[in-house]
């Protein structure tokens, strides 16, 4: 089980890696296909369709607690059952976002005729239909991917969704050379998510050996999964609102080029994610199970501390290279055009890091069943946001959404939330903030050196960029690793390369032998 997690959290990064990768590569092409004007409304409509995606109610964390649970008491019987409640209560959701997102699209011309012409509505709506029928089919058999997870066969759940990662835009790239645009591209998307959902219904029931029985309701179980779930829910809702809204408000108000500009701002946000959420997701698990034994406070703030410094080694490295290097990378990888994405960008993701490398919270109240406070805090602020959003808009256009989001952001997720962490979860986050205030040299001193160099070389192509990036990275690296990292965090790179080293040299010796 301890190589599953190991493998699941290299394996995120890779995955990250690959599709960033690919990103880099197909975005430009993708962007001169479709133009700016329908990459927005490609934008839009995933934005606005993203909404119905909240409808699977948190239930994928549901699960993962409740398998532990079940499992750390050894009751396989009860875990056959609880499969049964889910698969019921998964199909019910399934079916409500289809309705409701049927609905929406019907009804789109509402939020967007003042903003968009009648042929961009047409085509939103084609969209949007396209795209609640992926997302529906996704909620409604939504249980079988989050099994994977429950039972910690990280493994196979990453290679799928690399192996996803590469097929979809090698097969949309031709369609979109012949000429189908943004339908064609959501129409592909589909299809390869609904083969993904059936190879892992495949896994689960021929590999996992998973059992799903529908016996009688067990009503204290079932009312405890639903407050469970719906604190999640509430914060998917803010998790929307927070990253998908600001599209919808240009929609309505400064038409499709400003959603293709923010877009791509924003977009940055989700490979920092990435680097956070790859290490803390395979920990929800693990994490659950040390609260049923009853782990202390000062074990539980111990991972949180020990998680979060590896999060910054890796975090502090992306945001100080992308402050350096940001704004050069969007003018080489999109154009000029897109320039005031880099500002958009730095607004959000500024305040965003500190959550990230603290994302074992999150991890933590779920196993606790502790974060209601949270989440209403959350959701008051996400409200907020929507507020000065809509005022911000009207002044400054995309950059004032991604300053209202970066505000609320900073009160709900950083301020208010390192408070009652420390107050009551008993996390201890002064102890925290010094271990990141020891190891944090490398990245003011990355970023000062980094920018005064940068201005001396300007890049005017790839291949005079990447070498900076290379100098760059190998430079922060011999700081973090001399002045930042502890004996723990060097381990980890360490045993791995000692490991395949051996291997390499035992391969070696049985050859010759």
């Amino acid at each position: 089980m301890r190589n599953q997690l190991k493998a699941g959290a290299v394996l995120s990064y890779i995955a990250l890696f690959i599709s960033s990768v690919i990103s880099i590569i197909y975005t430009p092409v993708m962007l001169n296909i479709l133009g700016q004007s329908e990459f927005g409304l490609f934008s839009l409509a995933t934005s606005t369709a993203a909404f119905v995606g909240v409808l699977n109610f948190g239930l994928g964390n549901a699960v993962i607690r409740y398998t532990a649970k079940y499992k750390a008491l050894k009751d396989e019987e009860g875990c056959y059952n609880l499969y049964g409640m889910f698969f019921i209560m998964y199909g019910i959701l399934g079916i409500v976002a289809l309705i409701a997102g049927i609905v929406l699209s019907f009804n789109s011309h509402i939020l967007f005729s003042n903003s968009l012409t009648g042929d961009e509505i047409h085509t939103l709506k084609s969209l949007m239909r396209i795209l609640v029928v992926n997302t529906s089919v996704g909620i409604g058999l939504g249980l079988f991917s989050v099994l994977m997870l429950a039972h910690e066969k990280f493994i196979f759940s990453k290679v799928v969704g690399i192996l996803s990662s590469i097929i979809n835009p090698l097969v949309m790239l031709p369609f979109l050379v012949m000429g189908y645009g943004s339908i064609g591209m959501v129409v592909i998307t589909t299809i390869i998510n609904l083969t993904t959902i059936l190879i892992n219904m495949i896994y689960c029931f021929k590999i996992l050996k998973i059992k799903i029985r529908f016996k009688a309701l067990q009503r204290g179980l079932f009312k405890e999964v639903i407050i469970f779930s719906s604190l999640i829910f509430l914060n998917m809702i803010i998790g929307q609102i927070y990253w998908s809204t600001d599209q919808i408000i240009l929609g309505m108000y400064s038409g499709t080029v400003a959603i293709a500009v923010y877009s791509i701002g924003v977009s940055f946000s989700g490979y920092f994610s990435g680097f956070s959420a790859g290490i803390s997701n395979v920990f929800l698990s693990r994490v659950t199970t040390m609260v049923t034994n009853k782990a202390n406070d000062s074990e539980i703030s111990e991972l949180f501390i020990r998680i979060g410094r590896v999060q910054f080694v890796i975090i502090s490295l992306a945001l100080s290279g992308f402050i350096v290097f940001g704004q050069e990378f969007i003018n080489l990888w999109v154009g000029r055009k897109y320039h005031d994405s880099f500002l958009i960008a730095m607004l959000i993701l500024t305040p965003m890091v500190i959550p990230l490398i603290q994302g074992m919270g999150g991890v933590i109240l779920q196993a606790k069943n502790m974060h209601k406070f949270k989440t209403i805090v959350n959701f008051a602020l996400a409200l907020a946001n929507v507020i000065l959003s809509i005022i911000f808009v009207q002044w400054w256009g995309a950059i004032g959404c991604a300053l209202a989001t970066a505000i609320s952001f900073t009160i709900g997720n950083i301020i208010i939330t390192n408070i009652y962490y420390w107050k009551k979860i008993n996390i201890d986050i002064p102890k925290f903030w010094f271990n990141i205030f020891c190891m944090s040299a490398p990245f003011f001193t990355s970023v000062l050196l980094g920018t005064i160099t940068n201005k001396l070389f300007i890049a005017d192509n790839w291949l005079l960029f990447f070498i900076k990036i290379l100098m760059f990275i190998g430079a922060y690296s011999i700081l973090m690793w001399t002045t930042g990292m502890n004996r723990y965090e060097k381990d980890l790179v360490i045993v791995p390369l000692k490991s395949i080293i051996d291997k390499f040299r035992k391969q070696k010796l049985h050859k010759v032998s």
